[in-house]
C-alpha cells in the first residue's frame, strides 16, 4: 500500500463480525478481494463473497456500522441513477449511482446512500453481495434541459434601460 491516503471504512460482512479500518481509494479493490488496513496495523485481503457493504465514514468511533436510512423517503435530489439493491440475505437498500458508465467498477458499485450527511458518506457494494439491482429513476437527466420560467407580463422592469 504505497502512497497510502487512508479513508475510514466500516466493512459489514455476511457471516462474520464487522470490521473497521482504512483503505486506499485508488488501490483497495483488488482481483482477489478488498485490501483493508486495520487500526492495529494488520493488513488483510477480504474476499468479495464475504463483504456485504463497505461504508466510507466520517468517524470510526461511531457505533453505527449500518447506514441510518436505507431507503429514500421521496425522490432523491442528487443527480444520477436512483437504484434499489437486493442483497443475498434479502435486505433491500437504495442509493444513487453516478450517471457515468466510466465510473463503474469491475467488482461492484459505489453509491451515495439516502442520508449522505450522516456518518456514512459513500457505500461500496460488491457484485457478489447482490441478487438484483433495479434502476428506479434517472435524476437530473442532461437530455431534459429545464426551461426558465417566462417573466410575468405585469412585472415591472426596474433594471431595464
Amino acid at each position: 500500500m504505497s502512497g497510502f491516503t487512508g479513508k475510514k471504512v466500516f466493512v459489514r460482512r455476511f457471516d462474520r463480525e464487522s470490521l473497521t479500518g482504512f483503505v486506499s481509494p485508488q488501490t483497495y479493490l483488488q482481483p482477489g478481494g478488498m485490501e483493508l488496513l486495520r487500526p492495529d496495523g494488520a493488513h488483510s485481503l477480504i474476499p468479495y463473497e464475504e463483504i456485504k457493504v463497505v461504508s466510507f465514514v466520517r468517524d470510526l468511533e461511531s457505533k453505527e456500522p449500518v447506514p441510518e436510512g436505507r431507503l429514500f423517503n421521496a425522490r432523491p435530489k442528487l443527480e444520477g441513477l436512483w437504484v434499489r439493491l437486493k442483497f443475498r440475505d434479502g435486505e433491500i437498500s437504495e442509493g444513487v449511482l453516478p450517471n457515468n458508465l466510466l465510473q463503474l467498477e469491475n467488482y461492484g458499485f459505489t453509491l451515495v446512500p439516502p442520508n449522505p450527511y450522516g456518518n456514512h458518506q459513500k457505500l461500496f457494494v460488491p457484485r457478489a453481495a447482490l441478487v438484483e439491482v433495479q434502476v428506479l429513476g434517472v435524476v437530473g437527466s442532461p437530455l431534459k434541459a429545464r426551461k426558465p420560467k417566462p417573466a410575468p407580463k405585469d412585472q415591472i422592469g426596474l433594471f431595464e434601460s
